[in-house]
This record gives structure tokens, sequence and C-alpha cells, in this order.
């Protein structure tokens, strides 16, 4: 079987997702998955596509993720994950659709304005 190859992002993390048929290893810039992600929620989310459309174990994973915190990378990685095992079967994409794990994140950290301490905290106001 041939690799499919997806990109996933979240926020600023940038995750490059090579899914290919093997036994269920999940492997992070050369690590196994439960080495990089080390809570059990973050497990869960690399997973949650696996699980939603029945195909644990099924599938070999090799990622290269860079830039962003570990949660942004693990929603990266799920979402790559995503839209590899849709391009490898087109009939699992309603039901990742439903839990909504096709749809790209778009909530990014706002810039910081000049003349304020962050986005859109202000200095305290004196009137005299």
């Amino acid at each position: 079987m041939e690799v499919f190859n997806r990109i996933g992002r979240r926020k600023t993390a940038v995750a490059r997702v090579y899914l290919s048929a093997g036994n269920g290893n999940i492997t992070v810039n050369g690590k196994d998955y439960k080495e990089y992600f080390p809570t059990g929620t973050l497990q869960y989310v690399v997973n949650q596509a696996f699980a939603v459309t029945n195909t644990t174990n099924q599938f070999d994973v090799k990622a290269n993720i860079n830039g962003g915190g570990i949660n942004g990378q693990a929603e990266a990685l799920r979402l790559g994950i995503a839209r590899a095992l849709v391009e490898v079967d087109p009939e699992h994409k309603p039901a990742l659709k439903a839990e909504g794990l096709m749809t790209r994140d778009p909530r990014m950290v706002e810039r910081k304005k000049p003349g304020r301490p962050k986005a859109r905290k202000r200095f305290q106001f004196s009137k005299r």
C-alpha cells in the first residue's frame, strides 16, 4: 500500500503526516507518540480520528511536527491524521466531519498593538 501524505495545522504548529498500512505505530519526530505526548488527554486527541472511524491499529503514522506548543501540536496531528484517513477512504469523511475533526481551528493569538502592554489590555487611565 502506498503512503498517504497530508498536513495539519493548529495555532502556529504544523504537522506533516505520513499514513501507511501497518499495526498502529505512531511516531512523532522520531519518538513514540506516548513519549512525545506524555499526558493521557493529548494521547486521546491524537487517537481520536482512528476511534471515530474504527480504524485503530490498522495504520502506521509517521509525523514531523514543528512550531507551537504541545497542545497545538497534538491537535495539528489529529487534523493531519483525519485528512489522511479521508484520502484513504472517502467514506470516513461524514463521521469525521460530524465530530468536528475535519475543520482547521482558525483561532490564533492576537498580535500586540503599539502603545499597549498586550493585545487588548490598556495602561491605567488617569484623568489628572
